[in-house]
């Protein structure tokens, strides 16, 4: 007998929600976290990142309200406040998981979890037995292999900061960097945007990024592209030194390094259970997220599926579902899998980019870029730019990309169109909601191009 019926290793999003609904079917279930519960989504991620979005939000809506008539005064911001305000709230979001937890009678664990073989773990110092296991580590931000990187920081460590860096040189491009850039500059800080390819956020529609590009100079971060980091140095008073390969040197109170992540996958005995990884240390996993070890399953940013939260909690939920009720299995459309970047502004994406399209044949693109009606009148810099990928044989609507205010908000709506298969005569035959931003989706008659074919 062994002792548990589901043992997760990790309390994070997809842990947690896979424990609670295993234990709802009348598992019994036990979980492990050696960290904070609700992992890096909740504690050191979205959460916290996106009120630090908001944040920076408030200081430009101030000065746009100039444009409506309202008096000038120049907003100041008080970093300690928000970081305090934020710490009570992933406070408060970590006593939520734990009471949900509790309330599910699953029994936890503050503890490390390793494997001794695919149905032993070593809890902290307790031998336990169980007859599934789900890992779900997740994984953590690393550094890029520069001279001197140990002087930087990472995602991780920005959301602790006690004070509030006046001038900040990010390396890399991804989402975790364009969205710091953007929090820092909102901010009031002067930001340097490093990174080695002509663009950023690779592997995401060339519009958008091209889009985000000139968002990034009109917010006033200087952008560096083509630019490879060779090494970092401590100046006088506690500051540092970016030096390039071509030699220019940048001048920053913090070198922050947003240069992909990595499962934490290390130390968790894997080799004992069986269990495959890829050369980068995630988990291999089938459709079914079973692992390469019978009885051993895993979930999330561990693995090399698609790492977002809400697939996560997804794949948890439906793992648990399979194993504990195969009655009453409720599923989730895995393609397309509608995102969002909160950068300034924000940019949300659905389905295949163009060039992911015009691969597969013939596809129709309808683009519209615009300055919103509340730019208007505030005078930003600030476009939006909405944009549709349609299937030319099957008129079937095979990606939705945007970057604009409000991004995210509209795309969890054309996500959910988008699986039910809409094509793009659903969209032309749908009234709009005017005067929005958000009727574009439905009054792109005109097509822009054909791509592919």
């Amino acid at each position: 007998m062994q002792d548990f019926d589901l043992f997760v290793i990790g309390g994070g999003s997809g842990g947690v929600r896979c424990a609670r609904i295993a234990a709802s079917h009348g598992a019994k279930v036990a979980i492990a976290e050696d960290r904070h519960w609700g992992g890096t989504c909740v504690n050191i991620g979205c959460v916290p990142k996106k009120l630090m979005v908001q944040a920076a939000e408030y200081g430009t809506f101030a000065r746009d309200a100039v444009g409506f008539g309202w008096s000038e005064s120049a907003p100041v911001h008080d970093w300690a406040t928000l970081i305090d305000r934020k710490d009570d709230e992933i406070a408060r979001l970590n006593g939520v998981y734990v009471r949900l937890l509790e309330s599910a009678g699953v029994t936890m664990f503050n503890a490390r979890a390793s494997f001794i073989d695919a149905q032993t773990l070593l809890v902290g110092e307790q031998r336990v037995t169980a007859k599934n296991i789900v890992i779900a580590v997740g994984g953590a931000p690393v550094r890029a292999a520069v001279e001197g990187a140990e002087l930087g920081v990472v995602s991780d460590d920005v959301f602790h900061l006690r004070t509030m860096p006046r001038r900040v040189a990010i390396i890399g491009a991804g989402y975790i960097a364009v969205e710091f850039a953007g929090i820092f500059a909102g901010l009031g800080a002067e930001v340097n945007l490093v990174f080695r390819g002509d663009l950023p956020l690779r592997g995401f529609d060339h519009d958008l990024r091209t889009a985000l590009a000139e968002a990034l100079v009109a917010q006033g971060v200087r952008v560096h592209a083509g630019a490879q980091p060779r090494r970092v140095d401590a100046v006088h008073g506690g500051q540092r030194r970016l030096e390039l390969a071509d030699g220019r040197t940048i001048d920053t109170d913090l070198v922050f390094f947003a240069t992909g992540r990595a499962p934490l996958t290390a130390g968790l005995g894997l080799e004992q259970a069986g269990i495959a990884t890829t050369p980068a240390g995630e988990i291999v996993t089938d459709a079914l997220h079973a692992t390469s070890a019978a009885g051993v399953y895993a979930i999330g940013d561990c693995t090399d599926a698609l790492n977002l939260t809400p697939v996560a909690i997804a794949q948890g939920h439906r793992l648990a579902d399979r194993l504990f009720s195969p009655g009453f299995q409720r599923d989730w459309a895995f393609a397309p899998v509608p995102t969002a970047v909160f950068s300034s502004p924000p940019i949300a994406t659905c389905g295949l980019t163009e060039a992911e399209a015009a691969a597969r044949g013939p596809a129709d693109i309808y683009l519209a870029r615009f300055t919103p009606m509340r730019h208007v009148l505030s005078g930003r810099n600030r476009k939006t730019l909405m944009k549709l990928v349609v299937d030319q044989a099957s008129q079937r609507v095979v990606g939705a990309h945007m970057i604009g205010e409000d991004a995210g908000e509209m795309m969890q709506a054309i996500g959910i169109a988008m699986v039910a298969g809409a094509t793009k005569a659903d969209f032309d035959r749908t009234i709009g909601i005017h005067p929005t931003s958000a009727e574009e989706w439905v009054t792109l008659r005109t097509r822009t191009r054909v791509a592919g074919g």
